[in-house]
């Protein structure tokens, strides 16, 4: 009887061992892992970019919040002022109806550097969590979540000045610090995730 209560003690503990990656995401708990195919085929998997800080963007190129992002040019001056040996900026487009070459097209059209990485049956966005577009999240070079929200403060985009909480993130990282807005209220339109 001692053996079998050993043995049910022994399974416990090995189930209740901590795991790698978070079914969800969650700041402060390590990011789930995903691996998703870009506009061009290429497949990109979280776990390559171990050691750097990456941010995630929720898109849709057809949301007129994403639309206003866009031509404002405020992801394409975030992204411009991190060090691309440190940070990685992956674009992810959860919508159902999008495909590669709507992809291609948008990442044309914008003049686009970074992959857009397609989650068209919805499972990686689902896994953090991902509400609207756009959604960031930052992850540190350990695989944790350090920042979850809004790109900044200005869901109107009326503010005169405006806090971008995704560089505050990025930069505090760099520079060892804590994330001052670690979560924010994300804005935009839905995710359109597969019905």
């Amino acid at each position: 009887m001692k053996q079998v209560f050993k043995a049910l003690a022994l399974t416990a503990a090995f189930v209740s061992a901590p795991v790698f990656a978070a079914d969800t995401a969650e700041v402060g708990k390590p990011a789930p892992a995903f691996t998703l195919k870009d506009e061009a085929g290429k497949a990109h998997s979280l776990s390559e970019y171990k050691g750097k800080v990456v941010v995630l963007e929720w898109t849709n190129p057809e949301c007129p919040f994403v639309k206003r992002h866009y031509e404002a040019k405020t992801m394409q001056n975030t992204q411009k002022g991190f060090d691309a040996k440190k940070v990685v900026w992956l674009t992810v487009d959860s919508s159902s109806t999008h495909d590669a070459k709507s992809a291609a097209e948008w990442k044309k059209k914008e003049g686009l550097s970074q992959p857009v990485l397609l989650d068209t049956d919805g499972t990686v966005g689902k896994s953090y969590a991902a509400k609207t577009t756009p959604h960031m999240y930052v992850i540190d070079g350990q695989g944790v979540v350090r920042y979850a929200g809004a790109i900044d403060d200005d869901p109107r985009g009326k503010n005169a000045t405006k806090v971008n909480y995704v560089q505050t993130a990025v930069d505090a990282l760099l520079n060892g610090k804590q994330v001052p807005t670690a979560t924010s209220e994300p804005y935009g339109c839905s995710v359109k995730y597969k019905s």
